[in-house]
């Protein structure tokens, strides 16, 4: 009788112990490339809400993102995955990399954005990839800076230039659609056969570019592919206030390609439910809002405010180079490896 008793007196105990424990915060990781970034209390206000905690895997430029991504596909390393952008984005779909969602906020989003009908890949952010000059040194060295492709191709401008590989980067992706857009599928080798002779050097991703190969930050070259927003960024974090920006956009007709970046929900995530909140959190303004302020994209949201700076020094191409979603899904990986064969010969 007294075992009994002891028995059931520890039974009691440990129900008493278990509905005291409190349960344990769960964890979503969400896969992004290198230059994703959000400020800290937007992530904390989500985790707070959601009573989760948020981790972020940085893994490369998008390219190697995505790549990683696809090889992780039968032991996924996230439950979402943010950064594909249109050049890549056919890639993704056709590996079904990701889970379908129709969140609730895409009825804010405007359609342009919204290339897969599908919404596995949903839009995020967009921005242009536009050629960034260092004014400085064209007007130190008494040389116009460039206003078109064909410029970057005179002997005058050799050795000036440094561009992103588009095999690994998706603004070198950007740039490389860029060239097809203005000169066709059959004559941009050529036009790269031109830079090549010129000197243009490529580097594997855009912070190689920027920050190490840009003359505005210690490099040699003082034109580089970047985005459109890169000069009033420039200003907005510069160590000493400035009035106007010392990087200029180049956005003259058919220089610049429109990016736009989206995430999904990685296929066989355990954490649906939280993935779907984390998409939705994206959408929304104060997810948006932050964002071009922390990367160098905008919002797919309209009802996001921007920073007065981005409003006044923003530089926005009339006539971005074009290049259909259907064609770079019909022939991307045959212009990377013809690309390839110029490049690499």
């Amino acid at each position: 009788m007294k075992k009994r008793f002891l028995a059931v007196l520890l039974l009691g105990l440990l129900l008493i112990t278990a509905c005291s424990v409190e349960p344990e915060t769960r964890t979503l990781t969400i896969m992004t490339h290198d230059s994703f970034s959000i400020s800290e209390e937007v992530i904390a206000a989500f985790e707070e809400q959601y009573d989760v905690d948020v981790q972020f895997l940085k893994v490369g430029d998008a390219g190697s993102a995505l790549n990683k991504a696809i090889l992780s596909m039968d032991a996924p390393l996230a439950d979402v995955f943010y950064g594909v952008d249109n050049t890549f984005l056919s890639r993704a779909l056709d590996e079904g990399l990701f889970e379908p969602y129709d969140s609730p906020m895409l009825e804010d989003i405007p359609s342009q954005f919204q290339l897969d009908p599908e919404n596995r890949a949903i839009p995020i952010d967009y921005g242009d990839v536009c050629l960034n000059i260092d004014l400085a040194y064209f007007q130190e060295n008494n040389l116009e800076p460039p206003d078109s492709l064909d410029d970057l191709i005179d002997p005058a401008y050799s050795g000036l230039l440094v561009v992103e590989n588009p095999a690994t980067s998706s603004p070198g992706m950007a740039f490389l659609l860029t060239t097809i857009g203005h000169y066709g599928d059959s004559h941009y080798l050529e036009y790269w056969e031109g830079l090549l002779a010129n000197d243009v050097l490529i580097v594997n991703d855009w912070e190689t570019a920027y920050y190490t190969e840009f003359s505005r930050w210690g490099g040699t070259r003082p034109i580089v592919v970047s985005y459109g927003s890169s000069p009033p960024f420039e200003m907005i974090y510069a160590e000493e206030p400035m009035q106007e920006p010392v990087t200029a956009a180049v956005t003259a007709d058919d220089t610049c390609f429109r990016q736009i970046e989206f995430a999904g929900i990685l296929a066989g995530t355990e954490n649906r439910d939280l993935a779907e909140a984390w998409i939705d959190f994206m959408l929304s303004p104060t997810f948006q809002a932050d964002l071009p302020l922390q990367m160098f994209m905008f919002p797919v949201n309209p009802s996001a405010e921007l920073d007065d700076t981005f409003v006044e020094f923003l530089a926005i191409p009339d006539q971005p180079a074009e290049v259909s979603p259907e064609d770079i899904v019909a022939n991307r990986e045959a212009w990377l490896e013809a690309w390839r064969s110029i490049i690499l010969q």
